[in-house]
């Protein structure tokens, strides 16, 4: 088979769907994952150039669910070189604002798919890793900014950016480098009600460039992480916010 076999999570729309067509622009195979989001992958997988792109699918939340995806990947794709762990929910639970029902099912929905989600996913693709591959966790920079309304958001994509450095010393012994990407706002359609007017102007504002990212100058980010060339940025987590926040 020709190129890697690359898993992307959460690849249907967005940040993920920019991704999965960079690596196959590439050459590289692609399994596309989503959760219920079959006709987007499935117009996305027509889309792709090349050939041995697959699509897969499993709510992250169900840990069997999860292997089995990775499994059914690894499978079609005569193994996994690289594992993209892009997909992520985010829900506005503000402290003062939210029942106590309502914050805690925030909590734990959003650590399930943002967090307990990739390390499960992990565990299952690394078995499926030669020496070589690569993850990539997508971040973001509310891990460091704050997520004043949705601080599960917030203390999830941390929680990844720990992973993913305990994760590249663990890993580095076998030849796998992990890194991650950590954005800021990005033109998807997941931010696309909050980049309207009036509050759009505000976003665009946080960055000196006065705009917000596009998906392709993420998953270019995440082609170069992946990339042979990358091996030393094995945990390291690039900030892409348009030097809307610094640290």
């Amino acid at each position: 088979m020709s190129g890697r076999g690359v898993l992307v999570t959460g690849a249907s729309r967005g940040i993920g769907r920019a991704i999965a067509a960079a690596f196959a622009a590439q050459g590289d195979r692609v399994a596309v994952h989503h959760r219920d989001s079959a006709k987007d992958a499935e117009s996305l997988v027509a889309e792709l150039p090349g050939q041995g792109h697959v699509i897969v699918q499993a709510d992250l939340a169900d840990p069997e669910a999860a292997r089995r995806m990775v499994d059914a990947a690894a499978r079609e794709l005569g193994g996994i070189d690289v594992l993209v762990n892009n997909a992520g929910v985010y829900f506005l639970h503000p402290l003062t604002e939210t029942s106590y029902d309502e914050w805690r099912a925030a909590w734990q929905r959003t650590l399930d798919i943002n967090l307990i989600g990739p390390a499960n996913v992990t565990w299952c693709a690394v078995r499926h890793m030669p020496a070589g591959g690569r993850v990539i966790n997508v971040s973001s920079r509310g891990a460091v900014r704050g997520e004043p309304d949705a601080p599960a958001y917030g203390a999830s994509k941390a929680g990844l950016n720990a992973l993913g450095q305990s994760l590249a010393i663990a890993l580095a012994p076998r030849g796998i480098a992990v890194a991650g990407v950590a954005p800021g706002f990005v033109e998807t359609d997941m931010t696309n009600e909050y980049l309207k007017a009036p509050r759009g102007e505000e976003i665009q504002a946080q960055s000196p460039f006065g705009r917000v990212a596009r998906p392709d100058e993420i998953a270019a980010a995440v082609v170069y992480l992946a990339s042979p060339a990358a091996e030393w940025a094995s945990g390291a987590v690039l900030d892409l916010n348009g030097a809307s926040y610094l640290r």
